[in-house]
């Protein structure tokens, strides 16, 4: 993955001292799948200000939580697909706000929803 251009980016001797820790273990993290830095041409790693805040969420819960890596791997996947979820909630919820917009508001004694009569038992 080559740096998109306009974005700014960190070395890995940056964020090492930055954030106190060993760049073998920000390449750990990298094998792990934990962070994706992007590579200049000449393959050098470059970490997005959004790279600091994922390896900022891997310390906070390695540091002071305790948790291990394999553990992080999982409770960030879940991050990932609860903030996929509430995306498509919110695009649910605009679609349907969009639609009731569109239609105006039932008058009054209708339900929006038509409902059918009930069957005697």
């Amino acid at each position: 993955m080559v740096r998109k251009k306009g974005r700014a980016a960190y070395m890995i001797s940056a964020v090492a001292e930055q954030y106190g820790i060993h760049p073998q273990t920000l390449r750990l993290y990298e094998r792990e799948g934990l962070l994706q830095p992007s590579r200049t041409e000449g393959n050098t790693r470059l970490y997005t200000d959004e790279d600091l805040q994922r390896l900022e969420v891997i310390l906070s819960l390695t540091r002071d939580m305790g948790v291990n890596l394999a553990g992080v791997e999982i409770i960030l996947g879940l991050r990932e697909k609860m903030q996929h979820m509430q995306r498509q909630m919110q695009d649910f919820v605009d679609f349907v706000q969009r639609e009731f917009a569109g239609r105006g508001a039932a008058p009054p004694g209708e339900a929006l929803v038509p409902l059918r009569p009930r069957r005697p038992r």
